[in-house]
């Protein structure tokens, strides 16, 4: 999610001030691209191409088969290797996440490029923002300190939303990469007829969701001091 939002929230005021260019159709179909493309299709496309093909990333696992996994402190291979000053393990881990990372990343990026595109142009139509145009303000400094802001809202209202299809595609991801985490688990407890981890794992990620859409109030306030419920 945060890669999704790293790029996304740019790709999309990029999108709206380029509207009508080839830049914001550009961004536009590879957006409708990433929302249509089912998520498993494209973590077996992705596999195939950059490591049948090309070679560039490992197929699955967390880590090279000829490592030690570092000391267990966080679960979290990244951190962990951190932790332990042990830099072939970080860079290895890394390579690991970067393909599984970048196909859960792509559909909910294409969401938030076509909702921040959306909500931001309808902000450029208000009155304030012609007001700060009027008063010499650059271009730059309307977008990003007035107009964006504004459209934010709605933008984090969608990003809560897509928490959960980001959950739901991690169990799918997990199995094509081989990745032994929460998704992996949930299909193999089905497979097996296994109810308990089933009910368990459910119960953690509607946890997870609420917890996150509670989060989206807070930003509400924080974006919009108005907004006080």
């Amino acid at each position: 999610m945060t890669l999704a939002l790293a790029t996304g929230i740019p790709l999309g005021v990029l999108a709206a001030t380029s509207r009508g260019k080839l830049t914001d159709t550009l961004i536009r179909f590879i957006a409708v691209s990433g929302i249509a493309l089912p998520v498993f299709w494209l973590a077996l496309i992705v596999q195939l191409v950059f490591y049948g093909d090309l070679g560039w990333f490992p197929s699955g696992g967390r880590i090279g088969s000829g490592l030690t996994s570092p000391p267990t402190r966080t679960g979290l291979y990244l951190i962990d290797s951190l932790l332990a000053r042990d830099p072939t393990a970080f860079l290895s881990s890394f390579h690991h996440i970067i393909l599984p990372a970048a196909v859960l990343a792509f559909g909910r990026w294409a969401t938030i490029v076509r909702m921040t595109r959306v909500s931001l142009l309808e902000v450029l139509n208000h009155d304030y923002v012609r007001t700060a145009r009027a008063k010499g303000l650059s271009n730059s400094r309307v977008i990003l300190r007035h107009a964006l802001r504004n459209a934010m809202i709605p933008v984090t209202t969608m990003v809560g939303l897509q928490v959960g299809f980001l959950l739901s595609g991690t169990v799918l991801v997990e199995w094509v990469f081989s990745w032994p985490g929460v998704g992996d688990y949930a299909v193999r407890s089905i497979v097996a007829l296994d109810f308990s981890p089933i009910v368990a794992v459910a119960t953690l990620l509607s946890v997870i969701f609420v917890l996150v859409n509670s989060l989206v109030d807070v930003v509400y306030h924080i974006l919009d001091p108005r907004i006080t419920t």
